[in-house]
């Protein structure tokens, strides 16, 4: 498996009602050049998490102590524009979010988290408006999402919304797989194939 299972997640969320929040605010260029994926979770909103000088920024978000150990991240609408860099995705798993939620993605980036084992939720402007007031309200709040069954749950009053997803990509996030897994799961299918060919 090229990432952990994903089924159904509950957890408490990252608030960052930001729009248009880009790729380079992600995951800065300058740090594009690593030839692994190391280090992605420190560099993750590196700008924006920490001063020049290294010292974490104490009211950005994905610092405060209250929001630690979150699993999803619920963000601004066009959250993921910019470059296609699939860095960002790979910074989004390795910080430790499973789920990103907006009223809108880059389609790039919603596919490039879908590679990586992160599910992207798009719901509707208002349900992002209720979750962001719920968090903002109790930062214990709660939100399940539920791939199987294609819903995202605010605990605590049972709102929920239903989203989107390619069922080929559902299919891959339940199983940890990347398109790689993928076709390693049916080599023996391809190879049968294969074997009805006459070439």
């Amino acid at each position: 498996m090229a990432y952990d299972k994903f089924d159904v997640l509950t957890s408490t969320a990252y608030p960052l009602p930001t729009e248009n929040v880009d790729t380079d605010q992600i995951i800065p260029a300058r740090f594009l050049k690593a030839t692994e994926r190391k280090d992605f979770d420190i560099n993750f909103f590196r700008d924006w998490r920490f001063e020049q000088d290294g010292t974490p920024k104490a009211d950005f978000p994905l610092n405060k102590e209250i929001y630690a150990g979150s699993k999803i991240l619920v963000g601004g609408r066009n959250f993921g524009s910019g470059s296609s860099r699939e860095h960002a995705a790979w910074s989004v798993y390795d910080f430790g979010l499973r789920c990103v939620i907006s009223s809108a993605f880059a389609d790039i980036f919603k596919n490039n988290c879908l590679n990586v084992g992160v599910l992207p939720v798009q719901v509707s402007a208002e349900f992002a408006d209720t979750l962001f007031a719920a968090i903002m309200a109790d930062a214990k709040t709660e939100i399940k999402v539920d791939l199987p069954n294609q819903t995202v749950t605010l605990v605590a009053t049972g709102e929920s919304e239903s989203f989107v997803i390619n069922t080929y990509k559902k299919d891959n996030m339940l199983n940890g797989f990347d398109d790689i897994d993928y076709l390693k799961n049916i080599e023996d299918e391809i190879t049968a194939f294969a074997k009805t060919r006459p070439f």
